[in-house]
């Protein structure tokens, strides 16, 4: 997909992406991606429409391991920053954000769907080092009804 208007272009969220192997990998975790550019065979530039939520993961290592592991989102439409930014030095099977992308994945709903307050009490959470409460269906549904009604 690629957007030839300026003033479509000007209103997403652009990500770029690279990907050197086994040393830089930028990728989308979960998200409905609006627009999209390849620069070339490593490089493409995604782009999200405001309000939309999805997860953007930094990796890069070195000849030692893993080096930094970030995952982050945005905090809200006009906010173009990311609302978990932080550095995560376990491996990618025990990074507590994935665990809970993954919870939510095992439920049968697109992390993008799930409420967006919710990823707000996962960042949170984390920044104080607890533990965030699961999603569970019932709350999904409770965002869903809330959604319908304000629309």
């Amino acid at each position: 997909m690629t957007s030839s208007d300026p003033e479509h272009t000007n209103d997403l969220t652009q990500v770029e992406l690279l990907w050197l192997k086994q040393r830089i990998e930028n990728w989308i975790r979960f998200g409905r991606i609006a627009d999209e550019t390849i620069i070339n065979s490593n490089r493409r530039v995604v782009s999200f429409s405001p309000g939309s939520i999805f997860a953007f993961v930094r990796w890069a290592s070195n000849d030692y391991g893993t080096v930094a592991s970030r995952i982050g989102h945005p905090a809200r439409d006009h906010a173009r920053r990311a609302l978990f930014d932080r550095a995560l030095r376990a491996p990618r099977r025990r990074n507590p954000v994935l665990q809970a992308i993954d919870a939510i994945d095992a439920l049968g709903i697109d992390p993008a769907d799930a409420a967006p307050e919710h990823w707000r009490h996962v960042h949170n959470r984390l920044s104080v080092n607890e533990v965030p409460r699961r999603y569970t269906q019932s709350r999904h549904q409770a965002w869903l009804h809330r959604r319908r009604v304000t629309l």
